[in-house]
């Protein structure tokens, strides 16, 4: 959990690194020179990474849109190169850079919450299996592929282990030593999962794009083989190839999980804290006090499980029925509502409390509310692309205005969520650990007025626990459903039809991950207001 505190080391002037810069030789002051000299590191750091992304980001394309020119195989070696460079600084950096004397001389405890480490070790976790499956059905179909599809896999599961490693140790860090260099290996290490997630997606397309064409084929000619590298009929090939399938959404999760961790380090690179934002206490994770929001949160993920569950047993089979996707929108619908609700109740709290606003600086809260707004565009503008097209052809028919509603129910309770969230996540926590003597000594002391005053702040605080554990549950089913492969705004053929298949699939396959990553930010988020509240 992120919590609102920071551990900082007592220090003198002489073990303060300031930086230099040569562009900034002749400033006045020391202070200034080392300001001035963090925006230049900032600056270039930047351009090196938008460079890298670029120069990826157009390999990739060319591989799109001219595959005889420029190969996966081609982008496969590019990314193999940045992820070695990528190694070679993190290692780097965990012998070298940290091991100096005053080099990390303060800890954002903000950064690096329990919850976004947890992330990185199970996302990445999953895509070191990937990895291995990729691996194993590449070997067992080495005649008909290239050794660079066993290469690429393998320097992968070392990059994910190294990284893993180095965030679980080191994303609280406010590295004091070697800013530049340590702002261009994390800013080249950010440009690398970028790209790493770009791909991912790029590859989730086609990989969809197969199962849905096989499909077609498996109605017309079924038993016979379509293509010469196939996976033989073997218990090992099948396991390996549905393994890669079941796993696949994990690693683009893992990608822009680690981005979020490293920009905060690259942000937190020469900053430095100062004694009178420590706090006395920590508030801590309790379930004391809520009973409605687990309750009603256990019924939501519990039939949402039953849906999904019934949803991917259709899926399997040759085309979901129509029944289905009506069980399926109907839970949406019925469960969106109650979250906005939630969320609107809550932001009303936030409103009616006297709590002092949060103004301090704090990277990794400025990060959060960038990544929830940037995150809820995905499946904003997927509701968006939808309402178009029904409203477009048959706005009438039951499936039809089920999905319309659906998209605008989703609109809404993003945007009311996001408020909610960011509104708590900028209230300072109320300290609350205090002893029963001073706690006694206050009610004495305390009038009429003032106790009426806080009982109301505690009931308050109650039904804020209430809303924020009830979306919190609501949140982790909404993002195990379409991670788990319940993809039915392509699976309708509604939206294909109407847009086009590679251009509806463009659609989905950047706002779906987008999607599934918001949910998961929103659970980190929306604990945070839990404690805080």
């Amino acid at each position: 959990l992120n919590l609102p505190s920071f551990h900082c080391t007592p220090t003198d002037s002489s073990k303060i690194h300031y930086e230099k810069f040569w562009l900034y030789r002749h400033c006045s002051s020391v202070q200034q020179r080392d300001r001035q000299a963090q925006k230049a590191g900032q600056l270039f750091s930047g351009l090196l990474a938008m460079n890298v992304v670029f120069l990826g980001s157009a390999f990739i394309s060319s591989m799109i849109f001219n595959q005889v020119a420029i190969t996966l195989a081609d982008v496969w070696i590019l990314l193999s190169i940045l992820k070695v460079l990528c190694l070679f600084w993190i290692i780097y950096y965990l012998l070298g850079t940290s091991q100096q004397p005053h080099a990390v001389l303060y800890r954002d405890s903000h950064a690096g919450a329990i919850w976004i480490r947890g992330s990185v070790l199970l996302f990445g976790s999953c895509s070191i299996l990937l990895n291995v499956f990729q691996i194993g059905y590449s070997t067992i179909l080495i005649h008909c592929k290239s050794r660079v599809e066993i290469v690429f896999p393998s320097i992968g599961i070392l990059f994910i282990c190294t990284q893993a490693y180095f965030l679980w140790h080191h994303s609280k860090d406010c590295i004091q030593v070697q800013h530049n260099f340590t702002r261009c290996g994390l800013m080249l290490t950010i440009a690398t999962n970028l790209l790493l997630w770009l791909l991912a997606v790029t590859n989730d397309t086609l990989h969809m794009e197969i199962e849905a064409q096989l499909r077609e084929v498996e109605r017309r000619f079924a038993g016979n083989e379509t293509a010469l590298c196939t996976c033989p009929n073997t218990t090992i090939c099948k396991v390996f190839q549905k393994g890669y399938i079941l796993l696949y959404p994990f690693n683009t999760e893992y990608c822009l999980v680690c981005c979020s961790v490293l920009y905060v380090m690259w942000k937190n690179v020469g900053r430095r804290i100062s004694h009178h934002h420590v706090p006395h206490t920590k508030p801590k994770f309790k379930l004391q006090g809520v009973v409605f929001g687990p309750l009603l949160g256990a019924v939501a993920v519990i039939i949402g499980a039953c849906v999904f569950m019934m949803y991917q047993i259709q899926a399997t089979s040759l085309e979901p029925t129509r029944q289905v996707f009506v069980i399926y929108y109907s839970y949406y619908i019925v469960l969106l509502p109650l979250m906005s609700v939630g969320a609107v109740i809550g932001t009303i709290i936030h409103a009616l409390e006297k709590k002092e606003l949060d103004t301090m600086k704090n990277p990794t809260r400025s990060l959060d509310v960038i990544l929830l707004m940037g995150a809820a565009l995905g499946q904003i503008g997927m509701s968006y692309f939808s309402i178009v097209a029904l409203v477009a052809t048959d706005p009438r028919d039951l499936l039809n205005s089920l999905i319309l509603s659906y998209s605008v129910l989703l609109i809404f309770q993003n945007i009311t969520q996001n408020v909610f969230v960011i509104d708590g996540l900028h209230r300072r926590s109320k300290q609350e650990n205090v002893s029963v003597l001073e706690l006694g000594q206050e009610i004495r002391k305390a009038s009429l007025s003032y106790i009426h005053t806080y009982s109301h702040l505690s009931w308050r605080r109650r039904v804020l626990r209430e809303i924020s554990f009830f979306l919190v549950l609501c949140n982790i089913i909404l993002w195990v459903m379409p991670t788990f492969g319940a993809h039915p705004v392509f699976e309708n053929g509604i939206e294909r039809s109407f847009y086009g298949y590679s251009t509806w699939f463009v659609i989905v396959n950047f706002g779906l991950p987008l999607g599934v990553f918001y949910r998961m930010h929103s659970v980190g988020g929306l604990l945070e207001v839990y404690v805080t509240a």
